[in-house]
């Protein structure tokens, strides 16, 4: 794997994830991408050598909506997920409400809110745009996921402790032998 070309190929010859990412597309709501793990774990597993996917904890859908914020709405999104796709663990997450649990200024975007993620090879995130064609977003680019390496963000290095503890309580240099972390 050498750039962005790549990893859309290895996304766009798995069905799940594209099922995923079709569920997503179909909901039209704004600004919205599958981030995180979705990414990094498919990735990570085809640079191991894995030829079992990694189970996810999570499938994080990420949207913008500034107009409506509640966690009703997210959990309403969720429902007609869990309906189309049953039994993958959806994750609903409004990134124009995140901000206030993680005490920054209001983000601009989906993408805007992903700069404030604490770790590089995590900040990454898909999706299926109106002409069906995969686009990946990755505000701090994909050399680290590429090289396995986790770095902290500058909200990495910010929030110190929560990063230490997310590269403790995630396993992932166990998971992952090849990765290796920068520790702040």
């Amino acid at each position: 794997m050498r750039n962005e070309h790549d990893v859309l190929a290895l996304i766009a010859k798995d069905p799940w994830m594209m099922a995923v990412l079709g569920a997503a597309r179909r909901l039209e709501l704004p600004d919205c991408w599958i981030g995180a793990g979705f990414v990094r774990c498919k990735v990570w597993d085809h640079l191991h050598g894995f030829t079992q996917a990694t189970p996810l904890d999570d499938i994080d859908l990420l949207y913008f909506q500034a107009s409506d914020t509640s966690r009703t709405v997210e959990q309403a999104i969720e429902d007609r997920l869990h309906h189309a796709m049953p039994g993958q663990p959806w994750s609903v997450k409004n990134q124009a409400r995140m901000h206030l649990r993680n005490g920054d200024q209001p983000y601009a975007g989906t993408v805007d809110a992903m700069r404030h993620w604490l770790e590089t090879p995590t900040c990454v995130a898909i999706r299926l745009n109106a002409k069906e064609e995969l686009e990946l977003a990755a505000p701090y680019g994909i050399d680290d996921l590429l090289q396995l390496v986790v770095r902290p963000t500058p909200a990495g290095q910010r929030r110190e402790q929560a990063y230490r503890d997310r590269l403790e309580n995630k396993n992932w240099l166990q998971n992952w032998p090849k990765t290796r972390a920068i520790w702040p």
